[in-house]
């Protein structure tokens, strides 16, 4: 078990930033891959950004791509996803994920997930 916690969500101007974290508990912190997923109404949760265990290697959704950035600090248990030049069109609740093993873009493959955090963009 992995609990995850999000935060840093709110309102923001289009083409402001925002910057979400996403805590994780345990101390296996390191050997979890991770990733963001978003939600918005009436839309099935998309894949955003995710990152290996090391953090070295990173995979992004191309709507986001050069936008937003995802690290982690395993200092800190902590995985943030940087957001620039926020769209109308970014506007949702944006999940943290974990999972064993390799980092992946399938929502299928994450076993471990945070309640969310709205993120809300205004034009």
């Amino acid at each position: 078990q992995v609990p995850l916690e999000e935060s840093g969500g709110g309102l923001v101007q289009d083409g402001g930033p925002l910057r979400l974290s996403c805590a994780a508990s345990g101390r296996a912190f390191s050997t979890y891959a991770m990733a963001w997923f978003r939600q918005a109404p009436g839309k099935e949760r998309e894949f955003v950004a995710a990152l290996s265990r090391s953090g070295g290697v990173t995979r992004y959704a191309g709507s986001v791509k050069g936008r937003f950035t995802i690290s982690r600090d395993s200092a800190k248990n902590t995985v943030y996803l940087q957001m620039n030049s926020l769209e109308p069109g970014d506007t949702a609740v944006y999940y943290c994920a974990a999972r064993t093993g390799v980092f992946s873009s399938s929502i299928d493959d994450y076993l471990y997930w945070g309640q969310g955090t709205q993120v809300t963009v205004s034009s």
